[in-house]
């Protein structure tokens, strides 16, 4: 084997997760660092002073180039209906959801929300401690500049909150056992997390045909949401608008939130947004752990 060959060869598992990170999708990653590769080809690696940095900052700027078109590509698709990666049936769904979950999909449904240059500059630093002064060239920035664009990446990804893990506890206790019962389709646990009197709102395109905008009573949502539980597979816990609700994803792209109160150790009323400019809107954070 080449030295370039065996070089590229011992970066390619760590290339594929800073890809992988950035990209939020196992395919699109692998085509960033087969990119990565057809360069390293046409590139004297013996005159690079630093190879290990150097394939990083290319498959970097591979990957930020990707989230652009992505972007101007989501422009042509009204509201975001159309995801363009779901175009690409080589993906394997069971693949890409141990990858999420080995992730954290929570983490990649809100890198979504990022700006390219944000999701970049973040994912660099915050997850692979990149220097701001290697990172600068990549999203075309000073490095005072990229730390800011990192900064505000932090603010939107973290929790920014005087609130506590204790605080945030026992709703997330609650709502993660919620969550639990309806990827099961547990009836009986469903109804022994929400009160008696629970009130389930939606937006129309969060229903099923016939639904009701408004649902009421323990027993009614809790049948609606078993009948929904191969949605609760991809969905995750997440702050939303600060307190513990549940966002649902296609992929890594979000296409529900529930936005849940919690009263006395019990669910007393969820509502669930569907409209793309609703879901644009709202603050979505991870949870402290």
């Amino acid at each position: 084997m080449r030295e370039p060959d065996r070089l590229f060869e011992s970066e390619r598992g760590r290339l594929h997760a800073v890809a992988y990170r950035i990209l939020g999708s196992a395919a699109e990653a692998e085509d960033a660092v087969q990119e990565t590769w057809l360069r390293v080809a046409r590139t004297d690696m013996a005159a690079i002073e630093t190879p290990a940095a150097w394939l990083t900052t290319v498959v970097s700027r591979i990957c930020l180039d990707m989230l652009r078109t992505r972007a101007a590509r989501r422009e042509d698709f009204l509201d975001g209906d159309i995801d363009p990666r779901r175009a690409d049936s080589s993906a394997d769904p069971e693949h890409e959801a141990v990858l999420a979950d080995s992730v954290g999909r929570a983490l990649l449904i809100v890198l979504e929300t990022l700006g390219p240059a944000e999701r970049v500059a973040f994912v660099l630093h915050d997850m692979f401690a990149v220097p701001f002064d290697l990172i600068a060239p990549v999203v075309g920035r000073g490095t005072a500049a990229t730390k800011k664009l990192a900064s505000r990446a932090r603010g939107r990804v973290g929790v920014e909150s005087s609130r506590t893990t204790v605080e945030f506890g026992e709703q997330r206790r609650v709502v993660e056992a919620f969550l639990a019962a309806a990827r099961e389709g547990d009836l009986a646990g469903l109804v022994a997390v929400l009160a008696p009197d629970v009130v389930r709102s939606a937006d129309p395109a969060a229903l099923p045909a016939a639904s009701a905008a408004v649902l009421r009573g323990a027993r009614a949502v809790a049948e609606e949401t078993a009948l929904l539980r191969d949605r609760a597979r991809t969905a995750a816990v997440a702050l939303v608008e600060g307190a513990v609700g549940i966002i649902v994803a296609e992929g890594t792209r979000m296409r529900l939130a529930l936005r849940i109160t919690v009263t006395a150790g019990r669910i007393s009323s969820y509502e669930v947004i569907a409209d793309p400019a609703r879901l644009r809107a709202l603050e979505i954070a991870i949870l402290p752990e």
